[in-house]
């Protein structure tokens, strides 16, 4: 039975999000994809889609609305991805009681400001040049274990290197199985 994955974009959604298509290639033959967007979710229409109008946008109950639906919609436990605020709204919608299998945070802004962790088991992914990214004694005061990558920013999840890492510890974590790094390679578009 194919096990079933929910991805959560970043704070762009489909919009600037072409890079997703390459997750959604390499894992669409591996799991049953539900995808949201993360605007969508928050119900976002912003007439002028600046980073900062968007950020505003989300600050100001974009993410607790997204929470919400995202708890209406998904009551099948699942594995979930999400990137940046997509992140931070399913760690969120977490501690509130999704059914999450195991989440796999990649980037997941505001995070860093909670005082408690959901009791799922979880991954965290992070750039080392990423200035949202929480501290290491938010780490440590929380029990929580992050793996930095050094040389990445904010956006590393948009790389290709990153989306074959990423997409190879989910399948593996996932199916048990271990998929050769050339098999993953011939996926590619």
């Amino acid at each position: 039975m194919t096990q079933r994955l929910v991805i959560v974009s970043d704070m762009w959604g489909a919009k600037k999000g072409l890079w997703i298509t390459s997750y959604l290639g390499y894992l669409q033959q591996y799991f049953d994809i539900t995808f949201y967007d993360s605007q969508q979710l928050a119900n976002l229409d912003l007439a002028v889609q600046t980073e900062e109008n968007v950020h505003e946008a989300f600050l100001n109950g974009g993410i607790d609305t997204a929470v919400s639906h995202l708890l209406k919609k998904e009551k099948t436990p699942s594995y979930y991805l999400a990137f940046s605020t997509g992140g931070t709204i399913v760690w969120n919608a977490a501690k509130k009681g999704l059914p999450v299998k195991s989440l796999y945070c990649i980037s997941a802004t505001r995070i860093r400001l909670d005082n408690d962790k959901p009791n799922v088991p979880f991954s965290l992914l992070y750039g080392g040049k990423d200035s949202n990214r929480p501290s290491e004694v938010w780490a440590s005061n929380l029990g929580v274990e992050m793996e930095v990558l050094p040389n990445y920013g904010h956006t590393l999840y948009e790389d290709e290197k990153i989306i074959k890492k990423v997409c190879l510890s989910l399948l593996k974590e996932v199916t048990n199985i271990t998929i050769p790094q050339q098999s993953l390679e011939k996926k590619v578009v």
